[in-house]
């Protein structure tokens, strides 16, 4: 009895030893080929049966046979596999790779075909899985395969994106940022958020993050070219999260942190209140309801549909279209004034300038148009296509662009069983008579009104677009500011008695309206063949445009050859009467006030209205200012109105001398970096309180008159921003201050606005900040920039042509225009990037006229 019981036991451990053996907690650093796991098989009960070194990382093979990688500490997952099979799938390594397979050897994962045999599978302590062959040598690793999260020396380049498990959401790198989407639409840019600091404008490689923060990087792998900044906390992962969200994190003891989530508002997540759901934004959150006209469709994930039951929404092009549908005419319900899509701020419009019935036209004519927002005063056209996100209200952007759902009304007979009567065939059998003569009747009075109206049509065409002596008053625009009569404007102006400024586009008067407004009315001349129509459908762009920093333009006057524009009036004047005269000197913090203001301006002409707004002359002349620290630009827009005419040296050119962008001169293509570079010119000029392009006068001339030591060059004669580059090189700020400030102003105070001013005169235009990224250094919330000594380098050249013209101040205009447009040659026959010289240095006369 008792030796059967022995041999029995015995039995059983030979059964049980293989069992006994590989269950339990047995882990490697290293696994070699010819190695299989299923869930039931390995190890623990997460499935784990790889380690890192220092046991940071595990691998495991889960339940859902899924092959991931998992942080110990936190367990949490840092990358899968995205195939999902039942527990009894398993997992092979081999010489050629992994394989996941189900119960039937058939595959439904696997690594690519490799370059050579594999020799291990190791996990890194990075959290890196690694197929390696026999010189050690990585033929895989999955770190080349992100899927939502991104761990710390792990990068994401240019092309690759982190995808959510769930919704359909991606956070992308693309050559020039880091850009979150919803089924292909961006709703969110790193560059934008203002965490983010922009150092270089250079190309981008790869997204990392580590332990200061995140970062986007240029191919040098050195150059940063967007941070996040963040403080030195523990483990840390960056994740895109299932609701759209971008989420940085680390783990500190036993819980995780939450350092940065983008994006910030609530309500700018695609999905955030369902399909058509209103998000109406609240500080950092928002409430989720149906838009005005829409009801709860009772959808789990949250659909809005029209609660008129007698319309539908329609399906898109790649759904399957009904009879009801395809009987079904179009209609389109309104959204309420104040609501935004959250793609429009960052998606380019399907069309330009046109009405809203085309815009509605088109939409119409698309299946796959499921809505459209319109812009009133730019004409702009946007579509909202499937899959339709949420709406939100609040909108900061355009306040005039209106929102449209498209639906569809279903046209049924009364008796579905029975045809529609044919009319008129069969109408004019049943009508009597004196019925049918009634209706020939009406039907004729029809057509004789249709014809007149068409008529009376294209003659009010004709006198809009006619360039005659033909007055106006058939014209009418939607969104025209008050359009003045010629007459009211000489009463105002006293027949243009007061002068009270001068400029390319013609004098500028004083006025008085009847309701005892003060204005100031401009003369435009020199318009060309430029009709009233054109010059109108312009001024109703730029009468729509509304901004605390730029001049309100209150009306206009186009009457036969005469324009006129009238403005608010500015009591102070320009800042150049301000900066430059001999009146009280400017203070350092009302020097402040004015860089902010002018940048504000600037930002919103550039990103804040459509179409987007190139002033092209930016210059203290144009930047007004009033009581109670106003500042206000003024001519923006009134490039869209000058003529090739205007121009009697380069037709293509608009600007000053001066504040000319080196761009101007190489026939480049003239972006909005040309107004940066103005303005990084003018503050120079804040700073300083003299003309860039002019020598010291007798007032501002100072003990520090003697010999830049790097130059040789006498400060009285210097061209300025050459100086503020060599003080700059020197971190000797405090010399750059206009001497009349007396010491009233602290060295850091001037290097923040000479840094930010050089940073926006960098020859190449894609180094230069944007007017929102220098609002943002202004303010504080973005990092300042470093300034590209390399180039700035032409500023040498420009100085050493001013220091040698400064003395040739007896040369007539003949020969200053000799000089002019030999040196314009040398610009377009130069090749090599800051080998050329320039025509800042020449006297700041206007291209376009005297100002």
């Amino acid at each position: 009895m008792a030796s059967s019981s022995v041999f029995f036991f015995f039995i059983l451990w030979a059964l049980l030893l293989p069992l006994l053996t590989f269950s339990g907690p047995l882990y490697f650093h290293s696994i070699a080929p010819n190695f299989t796991s299923s869930y039931f098989q390995y190890i623990d009960h997460s499935g784990a049966f790889l380690v890192s070194s220092n046991s940071t990382f595990k691998a495991s093979f889960t339940n859902q046979s899924q092959l991931s990688v998992f942080h110990d500490s936190s367990n949490t997952i840092v990358w899968s596999t995205v195939t999902s099979l039942p527990a009894s799938s398993k997992l092979s390594l081999t010489v050629n790779g992994l394989t996941i397979t189900n119960e039937t050897d058939h595959v439904f994962w696997s690594t690519p075909k490799l370059q050579s045999r594999v020799a291990a599978l190791r996990l890194l302590e990075t959290g890196n899985l690694v197929l390696a062959d026999e010189k050690n040598a990585s033929l895989w690793q999955s770190f080349d395969y992100p899927v939502d999260t991104l761990v710390v020396g792990q990068r994401l380049s240019v092309g690759k994106a982190l995808s959510s498990a769930t919704g359909g959401y991606r956070l992308m790198v693309t050559n020039s940022d880091a850009v979150l989407q919803w089924n292909g639409m961006t709703y969110w840019k790193l560059s934008m958020d203002t965490k983010a600091y922009k150092d270089s404008n250079a190309e981008v490689a790869f997204m990392a993050v580590n332990g200061t923060g995140l970062y986007l990087f240029a191919g040098d792998e050195l150059t940063v070219v967007i941070q996040v900044s963040l403080a030195q906390l523990g483990f840390r992962i960056a994740k895109i999260d299932t609701d759209g969200r971008f989420i940085i994190s680390s783990f500190i003891g036993e819980s995780w942190t939450i350092e940065f989530s983008a994006p910030v508002e609530h309500c700018q997540l695609p999905l955030i209140c369902g399909r058509l759901g209103l998000c109406t934004r609240r500080a950092m959150s928002g409430t989720c309801l149906c838009p005005r006209g829409f009801r709860n469709g009772g959808h789990l994930n949250g659909e809005c549909i029209p609660a008129d039951k007698s319309v539908s929404l329609p399906s898109d092009c790649n759904s399957s279209v009904g009879l009801t549908e395809l009987n079904s005419s179009v209609s389109y319900l309104k959204l309420d004034d104040g609501m935004d899509y959250f793609a429009n701020a960052l998606t380019e419009p399907v069309k330009r300038g046109v009405s809203l019935s085309v815009c509605k036209g088109l939409c119409s004519e698309n299946c796959s148009c499921l809505g459209i927002f319109h812009g009133n005063s730019s004409g702009s056209c946007y579509f909202l296509q499937n899959p339709l996100g949420s709406i939100m209200s609040g909108s900061t952007s355009m306040k005039d662009r209106l929102g449209y759902i498209k639906t569809l009304v279903a046209h049924t007979p009364e008796n579905p069983d029975e045809k529609s009567p044919k009319f008129p065939v069969l109408g004019l059998v049943l009508l009597p008579s004196s019925g049918f003569i009634l209706f020939v009747i009406v039907i004729g009075i029809l057509c004789w009104r249709r014809n007149r109206i068409l008529k009376a049509a294209d003659r009010t065409l004709d006198r809009c677009e006619s360039t005659s002596s033909a007055e106006l008053e058939v014209l009418s625009i939607a969104g025209l500011p008050v359009r003045f009569d010629f007459e009211e404007l000489a009463a105002a102006t006293e027949n243009f008695k007061t002068q009270i400024g001068r400029g390319g586009f013609g004098m500028v008067y004083k006025g008085t309206l009847p309701d005892g407004t003060v204005v100031a009315v401009k003369k435009i001349t020199n318009l060309g063949v430029q009709g009233k129509k054109e010059f109108c459908t312009e001024i109703a762009i730029i009468g729509n445009i509304h901004h605390f920093n730029l001049v309100r333009l209150k009306g206009f006057c186009a009457q036969g050859r005469q324009r006129f524009l009238v403005y608010e009036y500015m009591n102070r004047g320009s800042l150049d009467r301000t900066l430059f005269g001999s009146g009280p000197v400017l203070e350092w913090q009302e020097r402040f006030k004015i860089a902010l203001g002018t940048a504000r301006g600037l930002a919103y002409l550039h990103s804040g209205c459509e179409p987007k707004i190139i002033h092209c002359d930016v210059k203290p002349e144009n930047i007004l200012l009033h009581d109670y620290s106003q500042v206000k630009i003024t001519d923006f827009g009134l490039s869209k109105l000058l003529s090739p005419e205007q121009s009697t040296l380069f037709t293509a050119m608009r600007g000053t001398r001066g504040y000319l962008a080196p761009e101007w001169l190489t026939r480049s293509a003239i972006s909005d970096k040309a107004d940066v570079y103005s303005y990084g010119m003018v503050l120079l000029e804040i700073v300083s309180g003299r003309k860039n392009s002019s020598s010291l006068t007798s007032n501002q001339s100072t003990e520090k008159d003697s010999a830049s030591p790097s130059s040789g060059l006498n400060l009285r004669s210097m061209y300025f921003p050459l100086l503020a580059l060599e003080m700059h090189e020197q971190r000797r700020y405090l010399e750059l201050a206009d001497p009349r400030l007396e010491g009233r102003v602290l060295a850091e105070e001037v290097e923040k606005l000479v840094r930010i001013a050089l940073s926006c005169v960098h020859e190449e235009p894609s180094l230069r900040p944007s007017m929102t990224n220098v609002v943002g250094m202004l303010e504080g919330g973005v990092a300042l920039s470093e300034p590209r000594i390399q180039s700035l380098n032409f500023l040498r050249s420009y100085g050493r042509s001013f220091t040698k013209e400064s003395r040739m101040e007896t040369c007539n205009k003949q020969n200053e225009f000799e000089m002019f447009t030999r040196v314009g040659a040398m610009f377009n026959s130069t090749t090599t990037s800051g080998s050329y010289n320039s025509l800042s240095y020449i006297s700041s006369q206007d291209v376009s006229g005297p100002r």
